[in-house]
């Protein structure tokens, strides 16, 4: 187990933590040990710090999970600038929002990707290059000396009222979350991590920083079907699997050879709770693997985790803090609430975020002062979802307060799809509601007024202008939207009548 050190570095150093002889990054290319990753990253800094950009600079990168893609986070800190990856499953209108909002610099994308840019997607003052023009290899810059307090990188997120907004992420944000999961999840340089979550989102970027911070090996998969996976584990002997309720329910329909199994010594869930029936089944089939259910928001990374020794007695538990965080359950006079009295999850500690890029007003929503009952004080972050602590601490979630829905694993703004579906002349109006879905956690319900003769249309032009994760399940079509008092569209009656 490695130690808890709170004194945070910037994150370009942790690829020094491994053997410079061992295997860092494992892909299709062949493996990296540790002394070729440090190489890489500073080739890739060097050729950055060569292309006009300066401190502070945003660069995007909209990639697979090629090397590349997990040199250049590291690279681009090392160079003095901040990093901005882009879900490579997003569809051109978001991506150009993302480059928009940032104030991206440059954009590292491939030749097939960049293609599907509508004209004026790529905004002014922002280059595009292939990532086949980054160096992995040659002269390169000697690890960072710069503030850790300083932004390292710029995670997009989606809100419920409006497109995603960005979350700013410091270098010490970054360097404490990947200590404080290689610490609670005992990881070791023995481990080999696979890396199947996108690297656009705080859960899938720490699979390869928490290896990295404890010298194991990362192995990124860009898997088609869950029998990708299942080979991948066996053909790299895969101690280490990160997923999000959607994918555990494929990998539990997929067929798994007993030695397969038994090869996974380690599984970490977030992105959605879990329940007690994929508990057990996960418990039943991988009965050598610890189970570690987990809870995070992006404004804070990661907030709670259940240790693996009482998953099977409190199944439907998120946990206890986890390193670096102090978890407190609030109630709306701001003061703590008893054992057994919900409240709001506020996260307080070094992982909170620095606020939203560019946005002050939602800055000053999410992110406030910690309560006065507090340890750490602060600034804290305010989830706005609702738990309840059970006479040993241990938190249980309890709902969301806000109108997002997650579906596989992806948390989706409502609005975003509401603004897309009423662009075209299909729809005069639109509201998006999650409703439960055993496989996708919600799946969307697009209501729409309309004539539903439209449909085919309209499913067409959604299909190319949001990414699969944002396609409706289904369509409900009425001559008109309820109203409230106000003329407002009554969103709650609508939710009330699809998911009833």
């Amino acid at each position: 187990m490695i130690p808890l050190d709170p004194a945070p570095q910037t994150i370009d150093r942790l690829p020094l933590r491994g053997d410079p002889a061992a295997p860092a990054l494992i892909d299709r290319a062949g493996a990296l040990d540790y002394a070729a990753l440090e190489a890489a990253v500073g080739a890739a800094a060097a050729w950055l710090a060569g292309q006009g950009l300066h401190p502070g600079d945003r660069v995007a990168t909209w990639l697979p999970k090629t090397r590349a893609a997990c040199i250049l986070p590291l690279a681009a800190a090392r160079a003095g600038l901040i990093h901005v990856p882009v879900n490579p499953a997003l569809r051109h209108a978001q991506v150009a929002h993302i480059l928009a909002d940032s104030g991206a610099r440059l954009l590292v994308t491939q030749d097939a990707r960049a293609a599907t840019l509508a004209p004026g997607d790529l905004p002014g003052g922002c280059r595009r290059v292939v990532e086949g023009a980054v160096p992995l290899a040659g002269p390169g810059l000697p690890p960072s000396t710069r503030d850790p307090a300083e932004l390292a990188a710029i995670l997009y997120t989606s809100g419920s009222t409006g497109r995603a907004k960005g979350v700013m992420l410091s270098h010490a944000n970054l360097w404490l979350g990947a200590i404080a999961v290689a610490h609670y999840l005992r990881l070791d340089p023995a481990d080999r991590v696979l890396a199947v979550l996108p690297l656009g989102f705080d859960y899938g970027q720490n699979q390869l920083l928490s290896a990295w911070a404890a010298g194991a090996a990362a192995v990124p998969l860009d898997y088609l079907t869950p029998r990708d996976v299942v080979k991948t584990v066996e053909r790299h002997a895969i101690t280490t699997l990160a997923g999000v309720p959607p994918l555990w329910i494929q990998l539990l329909e997929a067929d798994w050879p007993a030695d397969t199994a038994a090869r996974l010594r380690r599984l970490t869930n977030s992105g959605g709770a879990l329940t007690v029936r994929l508990v057990r089944s996960l418990r039943d089939r991988f009965p050598g693997a610890d189970l570690y259910p987990m809870y995070g928001l992006t404004e804070a990374f990661r907030s709670t985790y259940l240790d693996p020794a009482l998953v099977d007695a409190h199944p439907e538990s998120i946990g206890r803090a986890i390193p670096f965080a102090e978890i407190l359950v609030v109630r709306p006079d701001g003061t703590a609430a008893a054992a057994g009295e919900p409240g709001e999850l506020v996260h307080a500690g070094p992982l909170v975020a620095q606020g939203y890029w560019r946005d002050a007003e939602r800055t000053a929503a999410r992110f406030r002062p910690a309560p006065a009952f507090a340890r750490m004080g602060g600034m804290a972050v305010w989830s706005g979802d609702t738990v309840v602590a059970d006479a040993e601490g241990l938190l249980r979630f309890v709902g969301r307060d806000d109108e997002m829905i997650k579906s596989a694993g992806h948390r989706i703004s409502p609005q975003e799809v509401e603004e897309v579906a009423t662009a075209g002349p299909e729809a005069r109006e639109a509201v998006a509601v999650g409703v439960p879905d055993p496989r996708l956690g919600q799946a969307i319900v697009l209501v729409v007024a309309g004539d539903p003769a439209a449909e085919p249309a309209l499913a067409a032009r959604l299909k190319a202008e949001l990414p699969s994760f944002m396609q409706p399940a289904r369509y409900v079509w009425h001559a008109d939207l309820p109203r409230n008092a106000n003329g407002k569209l009554d969103r709650a009656a609508i939710r009330q009548d699809v998911t009833s």
